[in-house]
């Protein structure tokens, strides 16, 4: 069966995606996404599947999984009973791991863990009680300790000494292969045509579904209706348009596919929190310190490389001054 694809939303703020869910819930099934996770069991027992590896869980369960890379875990919860919280979550990104080995030499000792990740590492139960703690204060932390937290927990995996590998070596994630799923298309074809009108019912026809059973099937592997994600996705694109300053508020307006300008700033205002002119403002104030910072730096070297001035040997305060070169 080919996994479907899980769409991970990392706030514009944030670094990372910290969360927790219970079960049943919809992530739970057969799926990939692009970004690395590190998955903790705290409730039930069941059967985990990473790539081609199957096993078994318990509660403290942990695996690293790399981009790409299938996963699911099926509880033994009889039909009809629900658990509140199952398991706990971070999610994060190339972008992000690309950022951290560039900017700190230090990200280096992260690289070999990673690269591991890819085929899926699973670590004891020893391993699991010292990040159960940070998991659990990571996910109400903001700021800079989230940073500290997330750090501490890498730097635990990489010297844990009880992991192991799950997915076989000759087994390769092939997410060109899985983006051929029903749900895959959708969502390429929304993306490349946000700027036209989208119906719901030529979506279901698109996926060889009712309308009805679109829009469950939809909401299960998204979290959202059909009409709150396209809503999404065009306002993520308004807000593209208008960090480049060259259209109007009213062209972007309907270059985002939205067909009035009060429905776009009411829901431009619900997604965040301001008017699409008072963020085009911030915008500019930022890229404004940009440009400040950068001609003060320039003004700066200027300073640095002129030649220093200092008074000639034997000469008072008031006497001839030099320069040295």
């Amino acid at each position: 069966m080919q996994p479907d694809l899980e769409i991970v939303a990392v706030r514009h703020d944030e670094s990372f995606k910290v969360w927790s869910h219970g079960y049943p819930y919809r992530t739970v099934r057969w799926h990939f996404h692009p970004e690395y996770e590190i998955h903790l069991i705290v409730a039930t027992t069941g059967k985990m599947f990473v790539g081609d590896h199957i096993g078994s869980f318990v509660p403290g369960n942990l695996v690293l999984m790399g981009p790409n890379l299938p996963h699911n875990w099926v509880s033994d919860v009889p039909e009809g009973e629900s658990v509140a919280q199952r398991n706990l979550v971070v999610q994060f990104g190339q972008e992000f791991v690309s950022n951290c080995l560039e900017s700190f030499p230090e990200w280096r000792q992260v690289e070999a863990l990673l690269a591991d990740a890819r085929r899926g590492l699973s670590f004891g139960l020893q391993t699991s009680a010292q990040i159960k703690p940070l998991f659990l204060e990571l996910l109400a932390a903001r700021g800079l300790r989230r940073l500290v937290l997330f750090m501490s927990m890498l730097e635990i995996l990489i010297n844990a000494p009880d992991r192991d590998t799950l997915a076989s070596p000759a087994y390769q994630a092939d997410p060109t292969r899985f983006a051929a799923t029903r749900i895959n298309h959708v969502l390429a074809y929304i993306g490349k045509n946000l700027a036209n009108e989208l119906r719901e019912s030529e979506l279901a026809q698109l996926a060889g579904q009712s309308v009805s059973a679109f829009s469950r099937y939809f909401r299960r592997h998204t979290g959202l209706s059909f009409v709150q994600y396209v809503n999404r996705m065009r306002i993520n694109l308004a807000c593209q348009l208008l960090t480049d300053g060259e259209l109007s508020v009213t062209d972007i307006c309907f270059k985002a596919g939205f067909n009035n300008l009060s429905n776009f700033n009411r829901q431009f205002l619900a997604m965040k929190g301001m008017a699409p002119s008072t963020f085009r403002r911030y915008q500019q104030l930022n890229d404004a310190s940009r440009d400040a910072s950068e001609q003060a730096a320039a003004h700066g070297r200027g300073i640095d490389n002129a030649p220093a001035i200092v008074l000639a040997p034997g000469l008072p305060r008031s006497g001839v001054a030099y320069p040295v070169t």
